[in-house]
């Protein structure tokens, strides 16, 4: 693994999600079309960088494959520093751009009605399916080869649900990139507690009880 590309590669594929994510809330085109935005980012995010550092994109994701044992923890740790610079990269620039009103309104955030507790249970349960998603059709050498499709089409469907509850972030980076830039930490928590247990409880039952001897 070359750590130089495979670093830069996850910092410009986590800043395309914050960057296209922001931008699409504000252009307000609807839950549609917020869910294809971000899911149409990670799909071809994924594809792009899924060669030169596996497309994690997301600190749950990393997570999830350090569990699962497919990295190890020193470049665990690196790809979450990059991650998370790339994501508030992504968010200053766009604090520069359109405001902090902006940046705010696109850090996920609890919707109306929904508690603490329903949100993390929320965000492991989505974030859960996409790790899972992440094992079956990108690590699995058993799985189809179909880049990053499955995965941002996974995006796309946990936010259709997942928006008006949690804004389903299910990536830690996400939240923490528009968090830090707009210094807004309402419920910032949830956004990594959540992820983190969906993450790597599926890298764990990946690991445990589907993964192919390779």
């Amino acid at each position: 693994m070359n750590k130089v590309a495979s670093s830069i590669a996850e910092g410009i594929g986590t800043f395309t999600l914050i960057f296209i994510g922001v931008g699409a809330i504000h252009a307000n085109p609807g839950l549609l079309g917020v869910a294809l935005a971000h899911g149409l980012a990670i799909a071809v995010m994924v594809s792009a960088t899924g060669h030169i550092s596996g497309g994690h994109l997301n600190p749950a994701v990393t997570f999830g494959a350090w569990v699962g044992g497919k990295i190890g923890t020193n470049d665990a740790v690196r790809y979450w520093a990059s991650q998370l610079i790339g994501a508030t990269a992504a968010a200053f620039v766009c604090l520069g751009l359109f405001g902090r009103s902006v940046v705010v309104d696109g850090t996920p955030q609890l919707g109306g009605g929904t508690s603490a507790g329903a949100g993390i249970v929320i965000e492991a349960i989505l974030t859960f399916f996409l790790v899972f998603v992440v094992f079956g059709t990108g690590i699995d050498s058993r799985g189809p080869k179909i880049g990053g499709l499955a995965i941002g089409l996974t995006v796309a469907l946990d936010i259709l649900f997942g928006g008006p509850l949690t804004g389903a972030a299910m990536n830690p980076a996400r939240t923490f990139g528009p968090a830090l830039a707009a210094s807004f930490w309402e419920a910032h928590y949830i956004y990594w507690i959540g992820p983190l247990i969906g993450g790597g409880l599926a890298g764990w039952v990946y690991k445990t009880f589907l993964m192919g001897k390779e």
